[in-house]
This record gives structure tokens, sequence and C-alpha cells, in this order.
């Protein structure tokens, strides 16, 4: 299934493949259920690309238990589960653990085989997955029908222990490692990155390494940039990394060099782990965020070309004045939160509550950003 933006209608429509496992994730602290909810980095990024309104086509596999409605049908696997990560907030510190969270697969759905791919061609190709999904072969096959791969690196180093918790292996280890030259971009968190060779695999392609607040570093052959963070007061992490990767395709597709899309990424991030789980995106904040993407294309003078290979990744003229201007769209997003905060109807049925481990106290609004239903919420059960 793909949508199109109707306002470029008469403009090429560049196609995005998304592949990755749709999951169930239930986020827990102190024993206690803090809330369950739509999981996966393709569930995060579908989210992003649909409030950029890019046109995408999404492959993920569920099984007859998947429960949330979502805009992309999966392929249903009667014989599978659907997978299940519960992540922990208050287990201490791992050395193949996120520093803020302890993650464990408990279900995994059956991986996804080329033959599960579109047959056809695609100018952007995003291999996604979070619990071992993505075979070698998968990714090969997205190598071949699409003009420009991109890679989250979980979807490569994640290995899972007896009891599911997920830890990481080297990228020369992973079974991958001879892709990489056929690939346009490889995305890793600063803790990924540790198990990435950075300088011998910006060689071959560009490498985007994510440091939460901090912002994130892009490496490429001939050298290497720091884009600029924005301001965000952390809930829950879990989608932030997977929100970037959407807005820097976003932007990309949307003519945006790679300094300035980079941008885009961080903002959709900084958004990200502001909410619990899948984030809801103010209406008035995409549409600011879209003027300002398509102010800031007609004034750059190169663009991301997916078949002759050219890219731009020096900092354009007026990068600094673009990142202003995306923060300042947060403005609208925070007075939105706290209107809706002010009239929201107390009825249960409408909007669930529930107090997160980083909140200070204060109820947090869970709502599912594709359909604005709740997200289901459960209090006190082991």
């Amino acid at each position: 299934m793909v949508t199109t933006n109707p306002q470029n209608q008469n403009n090429p429509v560049q196609s995005v493949l998304i592949v990755g496992n749709y999951c169930h994730d239930v986020l827990l602290q102190r024993g206690s259920v803090v809330a369950e909810t739509l999981g996966g980095a393709a569930s995060f990024i579908s989210n992003v690309l649909n409030g950029l309104s890019v046109s995408f086509q999404l492959t993920s596999k569920v099984g007859l238990d998947f429960k949330y409605p979502v805009s992309y049908d999966p392929i249903v696997v009667p014989a599978s589960k659907t997978t299940v990560f519960h992540a922990y907030f208050d287990l201490g510190f791992s050395e193949n653990a996120h520093q803020d969270r302890v993650l464990k697969r408990v279900e995994a759905c059956h991986p996804i085989n080329p033959s599960d791919l579109p047959d056809k061609r695609f100018d952007f190709g995003m291999a996604v997955g979070v619990g071992g999904e993505i075979l070698p072969e998968t990714l090969a096959k997205m190598v071949e029908i699409c003009d420009a791969v991109f890679v989250d690196i979980q979807a490569l180093i994640r290995a899972f222990d007896k009891n599911g918790t997920v830890r990481l292996v080297g990228l020369n280890e992973s079974g991958f490692y001879h892709l990489l030259p056929r690939l346009k971009f490889l995305k890793a968190s600063s803790e990924e990155a540790l198990f990435v060779d950075v300088e011998e695999v910006r060689k071959w392609c560009c490498v985007l390494v994510t440091h939460g607040k901090d912002g994130c570093e892009v490496f490429w052959k001939d050298g290497e940039i720091k884009i600029g963070p924005f301001v965000a007061n952390q809930v829950d992490p879990t989608g932030a990394g997977d929100s970037f990767l959407g807005g820097f395709i976003g932007g990309l597709v949307h003519g945006l060099v790679v300094p300035d899309a980079a941008l885009l990424g961080n903002l959709f991030g900084s958004l990200t782990v502001a909410q619990i789980g899948l984030p809801k995106f103010d209406l008035r904040l995409l549409q600011r965020v879209k003027d300002e993407v398509q102010r800031r294309k007609l004034h750059s003078t190169c663009s991301f070309e997916t078949r002759d290979d050219r890219l731009s990744f020096s900092k354009p003229p007026g990068h600094e004045e673009f990142h202003a201007s995306l923060a300042s769209t947060k403005l609208v997003s925070t007075c939105s939160i706290q209107e809706c905060q002010q009239d929201q109807p107390r009825s249960p049925r409408t909007v669930e509550q529930v107090i997160c481990p980083q909140c200070n106290g204060q109820p947090k609004l869970l709502v599912n950003s594709v359909f604005d239903e709740p997200i289901q919420t459960v209090q006190g059960r082991p």
C-alpha cells in the first residue's frame, strides 16, 4: 500500500521501501507494566514519513495475535506470534544493553525473506529490523531493487541470549559485512558504533552516528561533520533513533542536502523522546516543518540524487538558520500539548493517563498517532 502526497501530484514521486517487523512493546518499571504500545522501527519510521507526506511501501510480518490498527497491512504468519519486546527501565546498566534501559525479546516473528519483498523498483530502501528479521539475502535483494539502501545497524548486529536479552556483536561477525560497499547509509547509536569500525566502514558508505541530546555526526570517505541537537525533555527513549532515520530519509526525499536532512532527523528524534511509545505529532507542527523544508529546498543549490550517485555533505549556507527555524516549530507542539491537557475530556475511554518513570509524577497522555485512539496502558501488573 502506497500513500501519495496530494500536494506533489505534479512532481515525480520518490518511493520508499521500509523492511522490518511490527512489534508489541511493553514498558516496565519496578516489576509493573507502565505501558503497552505498537513498536518496531518500521512503525516509528512510517509514522514520521506519513507526517512528512512521503510515499512509501512497507514489508512487515506479524502473527495472528497482532493487536494494533495500522495503515499498512503486514504479512500475517498464522504459525508465528508477533515479535514482543520488554523494555526494563530499572535493571541498572549492562555492557551490551542500552544505557537507559534493558531490552528483552520475548517473542520473535518469522524473518522477512527475499520473496516477501515487492516485485518493483524503489528510489530508497530502508532495512530496519529490530528482532533479527532481516536476513543477509534479504538485504542483498533490497540492494538489487532499490537505488539507495539505508540500514539501521541494529538490524545487523543485534543478537539475543537464552533469556532474550539484547546484546550486540561486531559488524564483521554479523554475516552482513560483505554488503557494506553496496549500501548508501549506515545508521548507529553511539553505543552501537562501538561495534563498528567507523573508520573502515566510512570508506564504503556514509555512517550516521546519533548521540541523543548531543545531536549526531555524519562520516563519509572524505570528511565528517557534527549536526546540532534540539532541546527535549526525555520521557521514553524508545524509537528516537528510528524517528531520526525517518526524518533523515524524509528530508532527502524532499530534496534536502545531507546536513539539512540530518537536522530534520534530529528534530523528529527529539519530538519522539518527549512521549511514551509511538508519538503523536501535532498537525500544525507538521505543516510548519514541511513549509520550512520546502523553503529550505528552494534556497539549496544541490540535493540527494539516487541514480547518478551524487551526494552533498558540506553544510550549505543558511544551515544554522534552518536549525533555528526548525527549533521554533517545536513551540507549536509544546503549546498544543498544554492545550490538549487542558481541554481533553476526562472519560477514560477517550484518553488513558499513566505515570511514567521520568515524568516527576505528572500524568502522560498516550494517544495513537495514526488513529487518535488511546494506547493501552496497564498499572500494577507484573
